[in-house]
């Protein structure tokens, strides 16, 4: 099928246009596709009547030479009529059915027809119109549920920006509190190695010069240790701000600056005439009755952190702890040394034996008070020497050990021999001192010179160096301490002597080191006692014994007391 229609005018167009709907309804075009196709249609004659001329509108569809199976339409200029050189326009639409087709003069030339065509092209913008109207109500329902949907967005990105900002927070909380933990487990190890090595020392004086080297840089610029009854102006400075004079005073720390400290027990004040320009923390030394002096701080920076300030406050109590204790320690060590050495005996002279004696108190710890020596003559002329070892140390050490002299002599009036004499001591300490024990050895040498009796209880072995140089332990089976739960008689011992000999009688602390035992250190003093001639002790046994002692304790500090008593028996 081909139609075709000339328009010269309005009139012209509008019949073709009802041509086109009529034929494309009764090709089965779809209402909406023939709306379209009308309308695009109406508008390109409006557009073709206000350029003028004369246009031809040809429509082909099923069945035409062209052997199409759409409908096709073509509007263009007619050669000649005004409107040449103008392009062609076309439209095609799909056809779905193919029903009667309407007369070539059906539409044209009868008005009813015509009238027919509009009341159609009305019906099909009606459902036109119904159909958009369905789809405005569509629209508007996705337009609804899409802004619902917004609206869900949005209040779910306010949600996650908060849930975000929340959990910013908490990781920032999270870390602020694992940076306070971190520096608040450094405070506490640095506590605790400040107080360790505080305590570490026995010396007040080596605590003070400690805590600058603990402090500084870290937790402070300067340190002051004023120290109230301390002879040396070493460890104070040459004036004392007002606020180390308060706390010296009310026994509370003092701050003295420009500005609040707001630290925690720490009262404020204004700024030191001294040191206007810096911060002061003043903290008193506390002991067990009064304080021992004020340690005065100033920041490393600008103002110190609450926590650390609190930690300052503790590690001055527990360094004037430390220096208490160490004042104590050294107030009875001095008795204990002092009375140690008051009890030591003097000497006496016997013709044909020489007798040198070494007492040295302990270097390390409170290690001073119980090693003793002594020597005296009985009734028959005999001469007694003895060297002993008290358990403990300390003041109470010293003073047993002036017990046991005490005793000793008074049983050695009755006579006796050594072993006689030890085993009174026995069973005085193990009646009247039932918790306290000794060790001892007893050399007794008779008149004639030439006889030497021993015995020992407990103690390491006497050594007996001969004039041609030899050097023997004399480890006869000695007595258990004494002191100890058990009823003993200890035996004697006798030994012949030619000029020459030398007696060496000494105690624990000489041989014995704590990583090697005694048998070593026995062994050690023998070589050194065999190095030495008949000649060389004959002449100056006093040097003899300092020449002795020392290879024997130059290779470590003394952690006991050390006593050496030589006797030497002249050729």
């Amino acid at each position: 099928m081909t139609r075709s229609w000339r328009i010269d005018g309005v009139t012209d167009a509008a019949r073709a246009r009802i041509a086109v709907a009529r034929l494309a309804a009764a090709y089965g075009v779809p209402t909406v596709e023939r709306a379209r196709l009308t309308a695009a249609l109406s508008g390109h004659l409006r557009q073709c009547l206000t350029k003028g001329g004369t246009w031809v509108l040809t429509l082909e569809g099923p069945g035409s030479p062209a052997g199409t199976s759409d409908l096709h339409a073509v509007v263009a200029p007619v050669p000649g009529a005004g409107a040449a050189g103008r392009a062609p326009w076309t439209v095609t639409v799909p056809c779905a059915a193919t029903g009667e087709v309407p007369g070539e003069d059906a539409v044209t030339d009868d008005p009813a027809g015509l009238s027919e065509a509009l009341l159609g092209a009305d019906e099909d913008t009606a459902v036109v119109l119904a159909q958009l109207a369905e789809q405005e109500e569509l629209v508007a329902f996705h337009r609804e549920e899409l802004h619902q949907t917004n609206q869900g967005v949005v209040v779910l990105h306010a949600e996650l920006d908060a849930a975000g900002r929340a959990q910013q927070a908490a990781f920032a909380a999270e870390r602020r509190a694992r940076e306070e933990a971190e520096k608040a487990r450094h405070r506490l190890t640095f506590l605790a190695d400040a107080s360790a090595a505080l305590n570490a020392s026995l010396n007040h004086d080596e605590i003070v010069r400690r805590l600058p080297e603990l402090l500084v840089p870290r937790y402070a610029e300067s340190v002051d240790v004023w120290l109230f009854d301390h002879d040396d102006d070493r460890h104070r400075p040459a004036a004392h701000s007002g606020a180390a004079v308060l706390a010296a005073r009310t026994g509370r720390p003092q701050y003295a600056a420009d500005h609040p400290g707001g630290l925690p027990g720490v009262d404020d004040r204004p700024p030191s005439a001294l040191a206007p320009e810096r911060p002061l923390l003043c903290v008193p030394l506390p002991a067990r009755r009064t304080p021992l002096g004020v340690l005065t701080l100033s920041p490393p920076g600008e103002r110190w952190d609450p926590d650390d300030a609190v930690m300052l406050i503790e590690l001055a109590r527990r360094a004037g702890t430390a220096m208490d204790n160490a004042r104590r320690f050294e107030h009875n060590r001095d008795i204990a040394e002092t009375l140690q050495r008051a009890l030591l005996t003097e000497l006496p002279t016997t013709p044909g034996l020489s007798l040198a004696a070494r007492y040295l108190p302990a270097t390390h710890g409170l290690n001073i008070g119980g090693d003793w020596y002594d020597a005296f003559r009985q009734r028959d002329g005999s001469l007694i020497t003895v060297i002993g070892d008290v358990t403990g140390h300390g003041l109470h050490a010293a003073v047993m050990m002036s017990q046991l002299r005490t005793a000793l002599r008074a049983y050695a009036v009755d006579g006796g021999g050594p072993g006689r004499l030890l085993t009174r001591l026995h069973g005085y300490l193990r009646h009247l001192q039932p918790d306290l024990f000794a060790t001892a050895v007893i050399a007794r040498f008779h008149p004639d010179g030439h006889t030497l009796t021993w015995a020992a209880a407990g103690h390491p072995p006497p050594v007996l160096r001969l004039p041609d140089g030899r050097v023997r332990i004399l480890d006869a089976k000695p007595g258990a301490m004494l002191g100890i739960p058990l009823r003993q008689d200890i035996a004697d011992h006798t030994e012949r002597l030619t000029p020459g000999s030398t007696l060496a009688l000494y105690t624990d602390g000489l041989v014995e080191r704590r990583a090697l035992g005694i048998d070593p250190g026995i062994e050690r003093l023998a070589q050194a006692l065999g190095t030495y001639g008949s000649a060389a002790l004959d002449a100056d046994l006093e040097e003899s014994a300092d020449r002795i002692l020392h290879p024997l304790l130059s290779d470590s500090e003394r952690e006991d007391d050390v006593c050496l008593l030589l006797c030497h028996l002249h050729g």
